[in-house]
């Protein structure tokens, strides 16, 4: 007997979805049967996602959310569960990064990544886990994800992207506390450390005498694109994953192991 990951009537929230992996992922999960509720400050372009999941069948609501402040986290997850149900499945996933040598960094630099990257994250999370908890409480049955996109960078330090290493590893040990501690409430917490991928951000610097240099140097000599994490993200959001929580799930096709 086969098992197929079906997500109909389930709600899941993809943060920076405008673009990326996060566009990706709320794809995906259209795909699958979920109704997706697409989060970011780039609204015309969430606008632009919504119809494109329509026409191809999935059902997709808008909501305006910057993770850096807190009162927008609290709107934007009230406005979500208004528009859409109570959010079954959280795709933590905004990010930003600077590139500079850690002696160059000032406290803006900080602030502009960690404020994202893991300040922004665990609130996020939080007041998804709060509404999360109140449900499980009512039904002890009821499931929930969250699943922060944290990075291969937050495993192993890399040159010029310091401040991007630091606050990955930090939402890597933010993971492992939040599913010690929200683990008995029937919530998953789980974290994708993606490689290098392709995206419309980063895709014409790997066209670049240095960008080709570094994938010169991958186990494959290759980048990943977004489709690559199709199903790692199926298997973290689906119900028949119980009984992964706190695990850290490397996605970067060896790159981590030479």
């Amino acid at each position: 007997m086969g098992i197929e990951v079906n997500f109909e009537g389930k709600i899941a929230l993809i943060t920076g979805a405008s673009s990326g992996l996060g566009a990706r992922f709320a794809k995906i999960l259209a795909q699958a049967g979920a109704q997706v509720v697409l989060a970011s400050r780039r609204i015309d372009r969430l606008k632009e996602m919504r119809a494109e999941i329509e026409a191809e069948g999935g059902a997709a609501h808008v909501v305006s959310l910057d993770v850096t402040d807190y009162a927008s986290i609290k709107s934007a997850i009230a406005h979500a569960e208004t528009e859409a149900g109570p959010i079954d499945i959280l795709i933590n996933n905004s990010g930003v990064s600077t590139t500079q040598k850690l002696i160059d960094v000032t406290p803006d630099d900080y602030s502009y990544v960690m404020d994202t990257n893991q300040r922004g994250a665990f609130f996020v999370a939080q007041e998804a886990a709060k509404r999360m908890i109140a449900r499980h409480k009512g039904d002890p049955k009821k499931q929930h994800r969250i699943i922060n996109i944290a990075s291969v960078a937050g495993l192993r330090a890399f040159p010029q992207i310091g401040i991007y290493c630091i606050s990955k590893a930090a939402v890597v040990h933010m993971t492992k506390t939040m599913a010690v501690e929200w683990g008995k409430y029937g919530i998953n917490v789980n974290a994708i450390c993606p490689g290098y991928i392709s995206t419309e951000i980063n895709a014409d610097y790997f066209k670049t005498e240095h960008g080709q240099k570094l994938i010169s140097m991958l186990p494959r000599q290759r980048v990943g694109v977004p489709e690559d994490l199709d199903g790692l993200l199926l298997l973290l959001a689906a119900e028949e994953s119980r009984f992964l929580n706190g695990a850290i799930v490397t996605a970067d096709d060896g790159m981590s192991v030479q």
